[in-house]
């Protein structure tokens, strides 16, 4: 069955609360879902899985504890363990206007410098609300239409893992 790791760096909640959503929408299509936050995750995840979906508070950009986390993962970028196998990125705030796509072309230039193939959302009516096409995004307090949008990129990967793995 394929894999998808969603790890992530979560400090208020936010994070964590889009990750369940993400993972229900991975287990929705049929593929099997590690979710962590990255102080309990290890290299040996990353090799084992068929995708990763990575999440960070929005500080402006990622948290340094997950710049860090990644930094330690440079094993993988030189061996390619990585590479091209499917990645997305997610993020939460409470300022709208405060780095929220920032954060998420820092941790897409992550997976990218890993080699892997990056899946971000479609253009929806809902992302008139929520989301951006870069990854899935929040601002405040979690609404539904950013819960839909975080199960729908679990989804998207998800398949897109299934195909490639």
């Amino acid at each position: 069955m394929t894999l998808v790791a969603v790890v992530y760096d979560s400090r208020s909640g936010l994070v964590e609360t889009l990750a369940g959503a993400i993972v229900r929408g991975v287990e929705a299509a049929g593929a099997r879902a590690e979710r962590a936050p990255i102080y309990e995750v290890g290299p040996d995840v990353l090799r084992g899985c068929d995708g990763l979906i990575v999440g960070s508070p929005n500080w402006s950009g990622m948290t340094g504890a997950l710049k860090e986390w990644f930094d330690y993962s440079g094993d993988l970028w030189q061996t390619g363990e990585l590479a091209g196998k499917p990645g997305a990125a997610f993020t939460a705030g409470y300022s709208r206007s405060g780095g929220i796509e920032a954060t998420l072309l820092q941790l897409l230039h992550l997976l990218l410098g890993h080699g892997m193939v990056v899946a971000g959302l479609p253009w929806s009516e809902r992302m008139r609300r929520s989301g951006s096409y870069y990854g899935v995004t929040a601002h405040g307090a979690i609404t539904e239409d950013d819960l839909l949008q975080a199960s729908e990129l679990g989804r998207r990967l998800a398949r897109l893992a299934q195909v490639l793995a």
